[in-house]
């Protein structure tokens, strides 16, 4: 389920993230490591997370993911192993909020992006979703709740 989309402006965030460029079906066996590992990175050094964690994907392929995982943060992380410093975009963006499990985020982009459509904006290559409510705070997958954000380049004539 989607919140109707708005669009908002968003600001620059310093991140801490791991990169991937990797076939599209090792998504689920890369995330939850590398998600450990830029937190365990994160907390060594001193540094507080500033919000929940995200991935970045910096273009949509079908067959392979060329993305970044990791948190928002205080302060720019020193890189330890391949966790690095990043920086997520400011931009004006369209943002929603999907509501269900991570099987459901396929559905939710694929409505997402019939309503950029229909309202005429045209997208950047990027986005990035934020696991609000994520696994680590409820086992219940109903209560998962994913901000999508779609970067815009203005609007189609």
């Amino acid at each position: 389920m989607l919140d109707t989309p708005q669009i908002t402006q968003s600001a620059a965030q310093i991140t801490a993230t791991i990169r991937f460029k990797i076939p599209r079906d090792e998504i689920q066996t890369v995330m939850g490591p590398a998600i450990g590992e830029v937190i365990a990175a994160v907390v060594a050094q001193g540094i507080e997370p500033v919000g929940p964690v995200f991935s970045h994907h910096f273009q949509m392929n079908p067959g392979v993911f060329d993305f970044e995982v990791g948190v928002p943060v205080t302060k720019p992380v020193t890189p330890v192993g391949r966790v690095q410093p990043s920086q997520l975009p400011a931009a004006k963006v369209a943002r929603t909020m999907y509501r269900g499990p991570y099987e459901g985020l396929v559905g939710a982009w694929g409505e997402f992006n019939e309503w950029l459509i229909a309202n005429r904006h045209s997208t950047a290559a990027n986005l990035w979703e934020f696991y609000v409510v994520s696994p680590e705070s409820t086992s219940d997958p109903a209560m998962w709740q994913t901000e999508l954000n779609r970067p815009l380049m203005g609007m189609k004539s």
